[in-house]
């Protein structure tokens, strides 16, 4: 599988919807609901008269930067090899 990775050329100011970053992270939207439910993962911004979550294109990779592996049952904190 290969890792999650923004791309390089995204604007750190753009917007992501919570659908998209789901899908760029491979992982439920019921879990990353629950994650924001418990105050984990990224921050989010929702817009007045708007019920849609977005997140900056910045704090998700800042999310992914701090994210933590699981291997061989150990939690390992991530570390960016460039």
């Amino acid at each position: 599988m290969e890792p999650i990775q923004i791309p390089d050329e995204w604007d750190d100011n753009a917007l992501i919807t919570f659908e998209e970053f789901c899908e760029l992270i491979r992982t439920p939207q019921r879990t990353v609901r629950g994650w924001r439910q418990r105050g984990v993962g990224p921050r989010w911004v929702k817009f007045e008269g708007c019920s849609r979550l977005f997140v900056r294109v910045a704090e998700a990779r800042r999310f992914l930067r701090s994210a933590t592996v699981v291997r061989n049952g150990r939690s390992v904190k991530e570390r960016s090899h460039g």
